[in-house]
């Protein structure tokens, strides 16, 4: 299909939770191919390795029955120009809260000066998943507490595991 509309979806993923899996399966109404875009962040301690987190991700899809739309690549590096080495038009990014947007509008904006071919597109966060975040989640597991609701079940035994 010539001509097809890219969008990449970038985050750490640590862990992917449903609330990534409602914004992937959401952004595949709007572009023709999604690619997850899993990233280092060296602000933040991971509890899963790169190499994890991609396999998790890639598991977590395969539920999704537009799966064959969704690609799931390690990036690192400036993510516009990963984006404009994928073709990408837009980078696509989940909002939970108003601070999350003050955060994202900044990240938007300085994208858009780097590169300004490549648009973001902002999905608010489905009510059901407007409180989840990895952080909580590792958290809650950590502590003993049931999340099996909350991620894909690859990722809940994966999660029992790294805390067990």
């Amino acid at each position: 299909m010539e001509n097809k509309k890219i969008g990449i979806y970038p985050g750490t993923f640590d862990p992917i939770t449903n609330g990534h899996l409602d914004i992937i399966k959401r952004a595949l109404k709007l572009f023709d191919l999604v690619i997850v875009a899993v990233g280092e962040n060296p602000q933040k301690q991971a509890l899963f390795s790169l190499e994890e987190r991609v396999y998790l991700i890639k598991e977590a899809i395969k539920e999704l029955p537009e799966n064959h739309r969704i690609e799931v690549e390690a990036f690192s590096g400036l993510l516009v120009e990963f984006a404009k080495k994928k073709s990408a038009c837009a980078i696509i990014r989940g909002l939970r809260a108003v601070s999350d947007f003050e955060y994202e509008m900044q990240i938007a904006l300085m994208n858009r000066k780097l590169s300004n071919s490549i648009d973001t597109v902002f999905l608010l966060t489905s009510l059901k998943w407007i409180f989840l975040s990895s952080s909580i989640v590792k958290e809650v597991a950590k502590l003993g507490g049931n999340v099996d609701d909350l991620v894909p079940k690859i990722v809940a035994e994966k999660l029992k595991e790294k805390f067990r």
